[in-house]
C-alpha cells in the first residue's frame, strides 16, 4: 500500500460519525514515573464524571522506580493507559525529541481505534508529539479538538524556533489553558497571547506518619529535583549556616543534576538527612514542622498546595508561580531568596511562631483555590463546550 492510499484510507476512516454516548478524552504526558504535569493529568483523570471516559497515553516508556506505583494508581482508578514505544533514556533530549517526532506513526492507529473527541496535552515533548500528529493527519481536526495545559514558565528551552511553529498551532486552535497567573504572563511575554488559567487542583489527601524523625526538633522538609531552578545552592547555604543550631533538623528527598554538590556539601551534618524520592510523599507532608522552597522559579508547584493541604507550612521565596500557592501577606516569604533574610527566619521569627495557625491558613487558602473538584469542573466544561462546537 503506498502513501496516497495509505492517507486516503485514514481520510475515510475519519469521516465515520462518532457515537453521541461518551466524551473521550486522551491525556497525553511524557511518562509514567513521578511529574507535577503527570500528576495534574492524572488527577484530572480521576474524575468521576459518568460522561467522560479518560486514557492516558505515555510518550516515552518510562522504567523508573516509581513507574509501577504509577501504573497501579491508573488501574485503581479503572483509567485506561497506553504505554509509549521509545526508551526514557535521558541522553541529550536525544530520545525524548524522537519520540515526539514518531509519536504519530503509532498514535494514529490508537487514535482511529478509540475515536478521541479531545486530546489534552501536557509539557513540550508530549505538545510537539501532538503537533506532529496533526501535521501529518490535519482533517482528524474535524473529529477532535486539542486542550494543552502550560504548565512551565520558561518554555522550548534550546528549540526556539520549533516552539515558535508548535505555539502558532495551539493558539491557532485556541488550545492554551494556564496554570497560574506567573506561567500566564510569561507565555503572554513570549508569544503574545493571554490564555485562559485552570489552577492546578489537588486532593487531599489521608496523613500518615513519617518514621524517623526527631521528636525535640523542628523538622524542615525538602522534596524535589536538585535542579538550579530549585534554588538549591541557596538551600545548601542556609541548611551549612544553621548546622551549629540545634532547633532544626533538615530531611531531604531528591535527586538530580545538583546531587553531588548537596552530598558534598551537606552529607557530613549532623542537622541533614539526605534519601532519595518518597513516592507518595504527600502523605507524610503533615509530618513535618515545615516545608522549604527557595526555587528561582515555579509554574504552579504542587508540592506547595499539598503541604498546604496537609496543614503544613511553607518557607518560600517570593518567585513567580510560588508566590501564588500562599496567601498575599504570608510571612514565611522571602524577596530575591536572600540568605541573610531566610537566617532572620529561622533565628528570629519562627522561634516564637504559631506554625499550628499558619498551618491553617495554609489549609483555608489552598482548599479554596486549589480543590480538586474545582479543576475537574473546570477542564471537563471546557471539553464539553469543545465537543459541542465540533457536533454544531
Amino acid at each position: 500500500m503506498n502513501k496516497a492510499t495509505l492517507l486516503l484510507n485514514l481520510q475515510d476512516i475519519a469521516t465515520i460519525p462518532i457515537a453521541n454516548i461518551m466524551i473521550k478524552v486522551f491525556h497525553i504526558i511524557s511518562h509514567f514515573d513521578v511529574g507535577g504535569a503527570e500528576r495534574v493529568a492524572l488527577n484530572i483523570a480521576h474524575s468521576a464524571s459518568p460522561d467522560i471516559e479518560y486514557h492516558v497515553v505515555e510518550l516515552l516508556r518510562a522504567h523508573g522506580p516509581f513507574t509501577a506505583r504509577f501504573l497501579s494508581e491508573l488501574r485503581q482508578h479503572d483509567i485506561t493507559y497506553h504505554r509509549g514505544m521509545v526508551p526514557d533514556v535521558h541522553f541529550h533530549y536525544l530520545f525524548e525529541r524522537l519520540a515526539a517526532l514518531t509519536f504519530p506513526l503509532w498514535f494514529i492507529f490508537l487514535f482511529l481505534r478509540h475515536r478521541p473527541q479531545v486530546i489534552h496535552t501536557h509539557t513540550e515533548m508530549p505538545d510537539l508529539g501532538v503537533y506532529t500528529f496533526f501535521r501529518l493527519f490535519p482533517w482528524l481536526l474535524k473529529r477532535c479538538r486539542v486542550v494543552r495545559t502550560i504548565h512551565n514558565t520558561r518554555l522550548w528551552t534550546g528549540m526556539q524556533a520549533t516552539g515558535r511553529r508548535v505555539e502558532a498551532f495551539f493558539q491557532q486552535h485556541h488550545c492554551n489553558v494556564a496554570i497560574s497567573e506567573s506561567t500566564r504572563q510569561c507565555y503572554q511575554k513570549v508569544y503574545g497571547e493571554q490564555p485562559p488559567i485552570i489552577y492546578n487542583g489537588v486532593e487531599q489527601v489521608a496523613q500518615k506518619p513519617y518514621a524517623g524523625l526527631a521528636k525535640d526538633k523542628t523538622n524542615i522538609l525538602f522534596a524535589g529535583r536538585y535542579s538550579a531552578q530549585k534554588g538549591i545552592t541557596v538551600l545548601v547555604e542556609v541548611i551549612k549556616r544553621l548546622a551549629h543550631n540545634s532547633r532544626y533538623r533538615f530531611y531531604l528527598f531528591g535527586s538530580g543534576e545538583e546531587q553531588t554538590l548537596v552530598e558534598r556539601e551537606l552529607s557530613g551534618l549532623p542537622t541533614v538527612t539526605l534519601s532519595g524520592p518518597l513516592y507518595g510523599i504527600s502523605a507524610y507532608l503533615g509530618s513535618f514542622d515545615y516545608l522549604f522552597m527557595p526555587s528561582l522559579f515555579e509554574g504552579l508547584p504542587l508540592m506547595a498546595i499539598e503541604a498546604g493541604m496537609a496543614a503544613t507550612p511553607t518557607i518560600i521565596n517570593d518567585a513567580p508561580g510560588l508566590r501564588e500557592t500562599l496567601p498575599k501577606n504570608w510571612c514565611l516569604k522571602v524577596e530575591n531568596n536572600s540568605i541573610d533574610h531566610y537566617l532572620q527566619l529561622f533565628t528570629k521569627l519562627m522561634p516564637t511562631a504559631d506554625s499550628h495557625a499558619l498551618g491553617r491558613e495554609a489549609q483555608c487558602f489552598a482548599e479554596q483555590r486549589f480543590g480538586l473538584r474545582q479543576m475537574q469542573t473546570a477542564y471537563e466544561a471546557r471539553y464539553h463546550l469543545l465537543v459541542s462546537d465540533l457536533k454544531a
